[in-house]
C-alpha cells in the first residue's frame, strides 16, 4: 500500500485481507487466541455496565459485543480494533432509551449503520483529520461528566425512579436523594473504586476492574446474607422463559434474531414502524454515526502509532456500518471501536482481526456458562467501575494542558464543546464547536495577511522612486475574511498617490471575494488617476486573474512578472527628474 493509498482505500475485510496476503500461520494463530481470551474476559463486565448506562439491560451490551465485535472486525479495516458498547455513546443512547424504549434504540443504530455506509462510500473517512483535538477533547469530556453523574445514583444507593432527561434537572435530583443515601451501596462502591485505584500498583497483568468487581461481588453478597439491602444485576432486571414465568439477572441464551422494532418499547410494547418513527429516530442516528465514525477512526489512529501500521479509514467505516446494521436485528445495540479494549489487544500480543473475533467468542461462551453468576454483581461496584470508564475517557491531563498552553481560540472552543455536551447535545457540541473552530481559524489566518510600505527599503527598492509612488508589499493569502481590510487600506492611499506598486510575491491565495475587492480598488485608482502596478503574482493569484479576465488597463492597472521590472521605469523616472532640477535649462 502506497504511503497515502490507505487514505482513499475502501474494500469490506480490508485489514482481514492485509494480515491473510502476509502470511498467516500457527504461530500468529497463538497470539491471536491468547490476546482474544484476554480482552473477552476483559469486556464481560464493561459489556454489562455500559448497556445499563445506556438504559437497556445487561444481556444487550454482552451481544453487542458479540455480534459487533465479530462482524466488525471481520469486515473493517483495522487489524487491532476491538468493537462492542463504548461509554462515549451513553449520552446519545440513555436519551432514546428512555424515549423509544430498546426498539427504538435498536432502530436507530440500524439507521447510523446505513449513514456509516454512506460516509464510507463518499469515501469521508480521511475528514477525521480536519477536527481539531480542542472539540474531541471538549466532548470525550463533557461526555465523562455526564457519565460520571448517571453513576451518582447507583454509587449512593439513591432511590430516583426515574432520572430527569436535562443535566441541570438530574443534578437537582440527586443532590434532593442525596441525604437519603445507602451506605452498604457506598461501602460497596467505595471498595471497589478503592481496588480499582490501588491494584495498579501491584504491577500485575490482569486489568484492575476484574478483581475490583470479584471483591465488590463478595462484599455485597456477605452484606445481603446479613440482612442489608443491596441492589445487584439480578434484582434490577429480569426476563422471560419460554414456559410464562420470568428469571431474574442474565438470560443465559444465545442471541436471537428479531426485527428491531418488535423488541419491548418505553412501556414494553413492541413499536409500530413507520416513516414517522423513522424520521423522528434520524438525529439521533446521525449522532451514533458521527460518533461511531469519530471514535472508530481515533482510536484506529492510536493503534497506528502503537503498531507502526496503517488501517484503511474508509474500510473501517464500511466494517462499522455493516456491524451496526447486523448487530441490532440480535438485540445489540450501537458499537464502535473502543480504546481501552484495543489497546489492551494489542499489548496482549494479537496480530490480527482475528483476536477480535476471539475476543467475541470468549464472551459468547461467558454468557452462557456464567450467566447465573453475573447476576450477583452488584449495581454499586458497577457504578464504579464506569466512574473510572469516565475518568480515563475524560483525558483530564490532556485537558488541563491544554487550558494552560493553547491559544485562547482552542481554549474557547474545548470549553464551549465541553458546556453543551453537557447541559445540552453532543451533535450540538460537535457542530458548534467544529463551526466556532472553522471561524476562529479564518480569523487568524485572515489577521495574518498585512500590507507593508517597503518604499524606504533598499534590499527591495534598491533606489530612489518618483514623489507620490509607493511600493507595498502584502503577505498572506488574499480571501474573502482579509482582501476587503488589505485593499480599502491600499484604496486610501489613493486619493494623495500618483502611482501604488504592489509587491504580491507573499500572496499564495487569490479568491472571488480578494478579486472583488481587487476590482473596487482598480476603480477607485481609475477615478483618482492613480497608477495601480501589480508585480510577481504567485500561480494562483495570476490563474484567478487570467480567469476572470482581469488585463492592464493603459493608464491605470499594469503587471510586471518581477518586483525588479516593475521599479525600473520609476528608477528612471526619478533620476530624469533629479537631473532636470539639478542642471538649469539656460546652460
Amino acid at each position: 500500500m502506497s504511503d497515502r493509498s490507505h487514505l482513499f482505500s475502501l474494500r469490506i475485510g480490508h485489514a482481514l485481507r492485509e494480515v491473510l496476503a502476509e502470511g498467516y500461520g500457527l504461530n500468529k494463530l497463538s497470539k491471536d487466541l491468547l490476546a482474544g481470551i484476554t480482552v473477552g474476559i476483559i469486556a464481560i463486565p464493561l459489556a454489562m455496565a455500559l448497556a445499563i448506562a445506556s438504559g437497556v439491560a445487561p444481556q444487550y451490551g454482552l451481544y453487542t459485543a458479540i455480534i459487533a465485535g465479530f462482524v466488525i472486525s471481520l469486515t473493517g479495516g483495522s487489524r487491532y480494533s476491538i468493537s462492542g458498547p463504548t461509554a462515549a455513546f451513553v449520552v446519545i443512547l440513555y436519551p432514546v432509551a428512555l424515549k423509544y424504549g430498546l426498539s427504538g434504540l435498536l432502530l436507530a443504530t440500524v439507521l447510523s449503520g446505513v449513514l456509516l455506509l454512506l460516509m464510507a462510500a463518499m469515501r469521508l473517512g480521511r475528514l477525521i483529520e480536519y477536527i481539531p483535538e480542542s472539540v474531541t477533547l471538549g466532548f470525550t469530556a463533557g461526555i465523562a461528566v455526564v457519565i460520571a453523574t448517571l453513576q451518582v445514583k447507583d454509587f449512593f444507593g439513591l432511590a430516583i425512579p426515574h432520572m430527569p432527561e436535562h443535566y441541570v434537572e438530574k443534578i437537582a435530583a440527586l443532590a434532593l436523594r442525596l441525604p437519603h443515601m445507602s451506605w452498604p451501596s457506598l461501602f460497596v462502591a467505595g471498595i471497589t473504586l478503592a481496588v480499582m485505584l490501588l491494584w495498579p500498583k501491584l504491577r500485575t497483568i490482569i486489568p484492575a476492574h476484574l478483581p475490583a468487581l470479584f471483591i465488590g461481588t463478595l462484599l455485597a453478597l456477605l452484606l445481603l446474607s446479613l440482612g442489608f439491602e443491596l441492589d445487584t444485576i439480578g434484582s434490577r432486571f429480569s426476563y422471560n422463559l419460554a414456559d410464562g414465568n420470568s428469571g431474574n439477572g442474565i438470560p443465559p441464551y444465545l442471541p436471537y434474531f428479531d426485527w428491531p422494532w418488535l423488541r419491548p418499547g418505553p412501556d414494553g410494547a413492541a413499536l409500530v414502524f413507520s416513516w414517522q418513527l423513522v424520521k423522528d429516530l434520524l438525529g439521533a442516528a446521525f449522532a451514533m454515526a458521527m460518533l461511531g465514525a469519530i471514535e472508530s477512526l481515533l482510536c484506529a489512529v492510536v493503534l497506528d502509532g502503537m503498531s507502526g501500521r496503517r488501517h484503511s479509514a474508509n474500510s473501517e467505516l464500511l466494517g462499522q456500518g455493516i456491524g451496526n446494521i447486523i448487530t441490532p436485528f440480535f438485540g445489540g445495540i450501537t458499537a464502535t471501536a473502543a480504546l481501552a479494549r484495543s489497546s489492551a489487544n494489542f499489548k496482549a500480543g494479537a496480530q490480527s482481526p482475528v483476536a477480535a473475533m476471539i475476543h467475541a467468542l470468549v464472551l459468547l461462551l461467558g454468557l452462557v456458562l456464567l450467566a447465573p453468576l453475573l447476576s450477583y454483581v452488584p449495581m454499586a461496584a458497577l457504578a464504579a467501575l464506569l466512574l473510572m470508564v469516565a475518568w480515563n475517557m475524560s483525558e483530564a491531563p490532556k485537558a488541563l494542558h491544554l487550558l494552560k498552553t493553547a491559544p485562547r481560540s482552542d481554549i474557547w472552543v474545548f470549553v464551549t464543546c465541553f458546556s453543551l455536551t453537557v447541559l445540552f447535545d453532543m451533535v450540538i457540541a460537535i457542530t458548534t464547536g467544529i463551526l466556532l473552530a472553522a471561524l476562529l481559524f479564518v480569523k487568524e489566518i485572515a489577521e495574518m495577511s498585512k500590507v507593508t510600505d517597503i518604499s524606504g527599503n533598499r534590499k527591495q527598492v534598491e533606489q530612489p522612486i518618483p514623489h507620490g509612488w509607493q511600493v507595498l508589499k502584502i503577505s498572506g493569502p488574499l480571501f474573502f475574511a482579509a482582501a476587503d481590510r488589505i485593499f480599502a487600506d491600499i484604496a486610501r492611499l489613493t486619493d494623495h498617490s500618483r502611482g501604488i506598486v504592489l509587491y504580491m510575491d507573499g500572496v499564495p491565495l487569490l479568491d472571488a471575494g480578494g478579486l472583488a475587492a481587487l476590482n473596487k480598488l482598480i476603480s477607485k485608482c481609475h477615478k483618482n488617476q492613480t497608477q495601480l502596478v501589480i508585480a510577481d503574482l504567485q500561480f494562483q493569484p495570476l490563474k484567478t486573474l487570467a480567469k476572470a479576465g482581469v488585463k492592464p488597463i493603459p493608464g491605470t492597472l499594469s503587471f510586471y512578472p518581477t518586483l525588479r521590472e516593475a521599479l525600473e521605469p520609476l528608477y528612471v523616472q526619478a533620476a530624469t527628474f533629479t537631473f532636470a532640477t539639478a542642471v538649469p535649462l539656460d546652460e
